[in-house]
Order: structure tokens, then sequence, then C-alpha cells
């Protein structure tokens, strides 16, 4: 959005504008990309002062407050502590689920387009509920919390292996507080509400910030953090991942070609929100998106489990048959800037106990997630840089 703004509408700004906007997408809102660009980057820049501000008065440390509202908004997910936000559970004087609730506010508005974020802000607010994108990204924190919650406390998840549990005993140990004698049964429900939709948003966002070690999660959550990493925020967002609207879209081809399968005769156009798309390569960019993730997915999968030694799970408290699942979910947090994984880089876990091969890897997964996988893989082809 900077490029453009800073240096003009030209084809480089349109490629990148289109880039990040998958997709049917609101920039042709605007009469001017430019002027499109720099009402993003004056929405972002309102943003990150406002939630500095909300969690300086809250109470953190101005430093704190700038981290991680910065880490909010570009849903990049950088504490300043090893708990992560889970650690002002251990500060008696915040009140931990306000400033939980707060980050969890901009989680939501930093994984939204911005053009609709505009059009809130000049009092158009159909144009966001009207919004199927929108609609559907809701709907999906909305279903995913509550299915967590209820798994979570039917399996004991949180009052066991909660965030606020693990700070109170971090707490205890370094006489800064008392261990609470409340048991599993007794998680209060807004509680499991709290902890299960910070989760939820810090995955579903790509942000990654922890206030739980989910990876103590029943196995049900667990599977559907993993498939949450894949889904990521809406297009023109800060958020990775990839993107709402292309898993809208794919499911309506998928609709589209399996009743071509039994009605051959019948023509109907690929529609979103009830409008029939014109672009006709749409629904073969689609295809060929998915495709490369599974592709690339895959590939990578099989490389990590490949020249992963054991020892990378068994000299650090792990079991070796859970490298399969692991290293699955290392490319998925990797491939869609999430951070935290399963296993063996969990919540509570990092990267560095794996070889370099790995670790190369992953910057090349961050860096196909981050920038949109045609303007990485374009540079490996040779044909690109004869016609240039």
């Amino acid at each position: 959005m900077l490029f453009v703004a800073i240096l003009g509408q030209g084809s480089a700004g349109k490629a990148l504008m289109r880039a990040e906007m998958p997709g049917p997408g609101q920039a042709g809102q605007q009469a001017r990309m430019q002027h499109t660009a720099w009402v993003l980057f004056l929405i972002y820049v309102v943003l990150n002062g406002l939630l500095t501000a909300l969690l300086w008065i809250q109470g953190l440390s101005l430093f704190d407050a700038l981290c991680h509202a910065f880490g909010t908004m570009a849903t990049g997910g950088f504490s300043t502590y090893n708990l992560s936000v889970g650690h002002f559970a251990t500060v008696p004087e915040l009140n931990a689920s306000m400033i939980e609730m707060t980050i969890v506010a901009f989680m939501i508005l930093a994984g939204t387009n911005f053009m609709l974020l505009y059009f809130l802000a000049v009092r158009k607010p159909k144009r966001v509920f009207g919004d199927i994108e929108w609609r559907t990204y809701m709907a999906v924190i909305v279903v995913v919390t509550l299915l967590i919650v209820g798994f979570g406390l039917y399996n004991q998840d949180f009052g066991q292996h909660s965030g606020m549990k693990a700070a109170e005993k971090l707490a205890t140990a370094e006489g800064n507080g008392t261990e609470s004698s409340e048991n599993a049964a007794g998680m209060p429900v807004d509680t499991a509400f709290r902890y299960s939709l910070f989760q939820v948003v810090s995955i579903m966002t790509t942000t990654g910030f922890c206030t739980d070690d989910f990876d103590l999660w029943c196995s049900f959550s667990l599977g559907i953090l993993f498939f949450l990493m894949f889904v990521g925020g809406c297009a023109g967002s800060t958020g990775g991942g990839l993107k709402v609207i292309r898993h809208i879209l794919f499911a309506k081809i998928l609709k589209l070609e399996v009743e071509r399968s039994f009605r051959p005769t019948v023509v109907r156009p690929l529609r979103l929100g009830g409008e029939p798309i014109d672009d006709p390569r749409m629904q073969t960019n689609i295809l060929v998106y998915f495709g490369l993730i599974l592709a690339i997915f895959t590939g990578s999968w099989l490389f990590t489990i490949t020249v992963e030694p054991d020892a990378t799970w068994t000299d650090h408290g792990h079991e070796a048959e859970h490298k399969l699942i692991d290293g699955a979910s290392c490319v998925a947090a990797t491939l869609n800037n999430i951070g935290p994984g399963l296993g063996v880089v969990g919540a509570t876990k990092n990267y560095s106990n794996f070889t370099w091969p790995s670790k190369l890897l992953f910057i090349v997964l961050m860096m196909i997630g981050r920038l949109e996988i045609f303007v990485i893989l374009v540079l490996f082809l040779p044909a690109f840089w004869r016609t240039q």
C-alpha cells in the first residue's frame, strides 16, 4: 500500500494492489488507486494509535502498549514477554480480561478488509454488513469459538491447562502470588469463552498471540485450529493465510463443477454476493492457487519429516511418533504466517530445535505466505528474467 501511495498507480503498483486484494476486491470503489492507498494507510495509523492509547490507559507501559499494538494491527504477534499476552494475568494490578478482549477486537479489525473499515468510517455500515466475505469471516469466528468452548469444557481443557493457570504458577514460583484452588470442573463459561475466542481470532487472523497453551487442548480443538490456519483474514487486510474470499469462491466453484457433472448443458455464471463475476480467469486462478498451496504444503511437509532427525522431538520431551503431525503444523504455521503451531512448536515452544535445512525452508515458506505465492514463484522461472 505504501509503495502505491508513494510511487503512484503505475503497472507495478496495480500488480501489488491486486496481489494484496485477491478476488473481486473493494479497491475499485475509489476513483484513484493512489488515493485509496493513502486512505488505507491512514486507517492503519489511526487504529495503531487508538489501540496504543487504550492499552496504555489499561495499565501497560507505553513501550509495551506500542509493541503489542504494532504486533496486533500488523498481525505479527510478537510480544515483549515469553508468555505473550498471557503475561498480563501475572500482574495483579492489571485487568487481564479487559486487555485480552481489547486486543481481540483489534485483531478482528486487522483481519477485516480495510476498505470496509473506510466505508464504516464514512457512515456506510450497510457496505460492511452486506459484504459476504466479512459475514463469512465473522461467522467462522463465532462458530469455531462456540465449538471449542463446548468441547473444551467437556474435556476440562481450560481448567487444567489454561494460560491463566500457567501464569499463576509462574507468579507463585517468583513469589508474586498464590496458586488458585479452582479445579477443572469449576472453570466459568465466560473464562472458557475468553480463552477460546482469543486463540481462534489470533490463529485465524494469523496474529499468533497466545493466552493459553492450546497445545494441551483436546484433539478436536487442535484439529480445528490446524485447519483454521489455512483460512486467514479478509482480502485487503493485514492478515496472512489463504484469505476468506478464496475459500468462498472455491466452495462456489466446486458447487458449479458438481452441478455440471449431471447437468452439462446448464450455463451458470460464478456469482459473488448475487453479482456475476466478469473476470473469465477467476475460476482458473482460484483452482490453480489452491493447487499450488496443496503442492507446496505437501512437498514441504515431506521435506521436513525427511530431513529432521527424531532427536528434534525426543531431546526436548516429545515423542517421535508426533513427528508427522508436528511437521505438518510447522509448515502450516510458517506458510500461513501464524507463528506458533502444534507439539514441538506449540504455544510455549519455538523453532530453535530444528536443523538449518528446515529453518531455511521455513524462511522461504514465510516469504511465500506473506508476499503472495505468485510474486515469489515467478522469481524461479527463467522465462521471467529473459523477458524483463
